[in-house]
């Protein structure tokens, strides 16, 4: 399909991009003028004030939880994989379990302790500097991982919002200082309620595209299906079982990491109760259905709207869509401008909660812990905010080279991050986990994890690496903390969980 083709985009794209731009900024302004203190106290700034109600929660979740990954990088999954990626479906479902394992009783901890960094639960169960460097290296990498992969998406939605009027690296750089700007100005608390706006237009944005989708090619899914038998049986076709095991590997992976991420837990313990958290997460279970589901659903559709794409064209499949859609009629045309806009906001909404997580990692758990230990807690916001601003100008130069696609970057970063999970799950219920194994368990998971993916076999049998990192790291924290013996000291009541030998 030819440039000249595309009706979408333009002058309009632009106008509703600064719009929504606009909004962002304003809500920041009156978030920090009217809450100055969110600016300088470290938990009003990262964890808004602990007082995040039901609805801010949830959308904040969901925001963080669909991204621009789902919308930008799992359409063109979708085109690429057929029916196979229905997986993305149940392995956002396991999410939720994810979080259920160990949510709850966490925030209860976080908020008798006063936890501002999910590396304040692993300080305090482990009482080990070695455990607490290398889940502080784990979480950093996964949020610059992951950070990476919004800017890259964003650049992609904007892009295909304009038609290519904004150049793709040009969209990156105003919206990365947007949302610099208003999250300077006003913390996790305006992050939050920017959220609310970005997790509705990304709601209404995925159906709306679904339906004009479904408009193009005159019929159901049923058809659609039908045209596939005919002419790219592939992509239905029956997948081998080295597949399905990468399938439910996959769900695992997903399940687990996701939960681990360290702006989620961050947002456990920004919820104004623990009754308050568990309603977020009880309405967060019909999202995949509702996001992931349709995604699926627009990518099926698109291996009939432009067929025979290759990986590079196919990454930029929604924005293809978006731009046939919009040339339907003057209703879908402004609906897909509004509502598309509304999915890049979604993509920063991401970018921002990861930039913040980074941040305040970076200010207290590295600057003010052991650089500088009598700061004061202005100085350590002060501080997180400029190492934001120089990472995430550094991975705006790797965001203008994308590494590779979407959800191969997404996949780098998971493999990683799972190798927490014996931290934050494992340690919140049995007692005699020791520091020593949790620390060469991570080590050894982590860095087969890493290594497998470096010689280029992602996975075992189809089990993804990360998967097969966990399974050493699981053996190694059980084994070893079977061996050694508990020092002598006192326990910590909260979790049940003796207090155990350094790493």
């Amino acid at each position: 399909m030819e440039d000249q083709d595309l009706t979408f985009g333009g002058a309009p794209g632009i106008i509703v991009l600064v719009a929504y731009a606009a909004v962002m900024l304003g809500i920041g302004f009156f978030v920090g003028r009217n809450r100055p203190g969110a600016r300088r106290d470290m938990k009003s700034y990262y964890l808004a004030g602990g007082n995040l109600g039901m609805l801010v929660l949830f959308f904040t979740l969901y925001a963080t939880q669909y991204s621009g990954n789902t919308v930008v990088g799992y359409a063109p999954q979708a085109y690429r994989e057929g029916f196979a990626w229905w997986q993305s479906v149940t392995f956002f479902t396991a999410i939720i379990g994810g979080y259920m394992l160990f949510a709850p009783r966490l925030y209860v901890l976080a908020k008798k302790h006063s936890f501002i960094t999910p590396t304040d639960w692993v300080r305090h169960r482990f009482k080990s500097t070695a455990v607490t460097l290398l889940a502080t290296f784990l979480m950093l990498w996964a949020l610059a991982n992951y950070l990476l992969e919004q800017l890259i998406a964003m650049g992609h939605a904007i892009s295909g919002l304009t038609g290519d009027t904004v150049p793709y690296q040009i969209g990156v750089a105003v919206f990365v200082l947007v949302m610099l700007a208003y999250s300077w100005m006003g913390g996790m608390r305006a992050v939050a309620l920017t959220d609310v706006m970005q997790g509705i237009a990304l709601l209404l944005g995925v159906v709306v595209l679904l339906v004009g989708a479904f408009y193009l090619v005159g019929g159901s899914l049923g058809d659609t299906t039908q045209y596939l038998i005919d002419n790219e049986p592939e992509a239905i076709a029956v997948p081998p079982l080295e597949d399905s095991v990468s399938w439910f590997s996959m769900i695992l992976l997903v399940g687990i990491g996701i939960a681990m991420y360290p702006h989620a837990i961050q947002r456990i313990y920004s919820a104004r109760s623990e009754r308050t958290l568990k309603r977020s997460l009880k309405r967060m279970v019909w999202m995949p259905l509702i996001t992931a589901g349709v995604v699926f659903c627009v990518g099926m559709l698109g291996i009939r709207l432009f067929p025979g794409l290759s990986e590079d064209d196919s990454e930029r499949l929604v924005g293809m869509i978006a731009n046939r859609v919009g040339s339907i009629n003057v209703v879908f045309y402004v609906a897909m401008i509004l509502l598309f806009g509304g999915v890049v906001a979604a993509i920063v909404s991401t970018a921002d909660s990861a930039l913040l997580s980074f941040s305040s990692i970076v200010s207290k758990d590295v600057y003010a812990r052991y650089l500088r230990p009598k700061a004061s807690e202005e100085r350590q916001v002060a501080v997180g905010k400029i190492v934001g601003i120089v990472a995430v100008f550094g991975l705006l130069l790797l965001a203008w080279n994308p590494p590779g696609t979407l959800v191969d970057i997404f996949v780098l970063k998971m493999e990683l991050l799972v190798q927490l999970a014996p931290v934050f799950v494992l340690g919140m219920y049995w007692k005699r986990l020791a520091a020593g194994p949790v620390f060469w368990g991570m080590a050894a998971g982590a860095g087969l994890a890493g290594w497998l993916t470096l010689t280029g076999e992602e996975s075992v049998y189809g089990v993804h690496g990360g998967i097969v990192g966990l399974i050493l790291n699981l053996a190694i924290c059980v084994l070893g903390s079977l061996v050694v013996r508990p020092r002598a000291t006192e326990p910590a009541e909260e979790t049940g969980a003796e207090p155990t030998t350094a790493a």
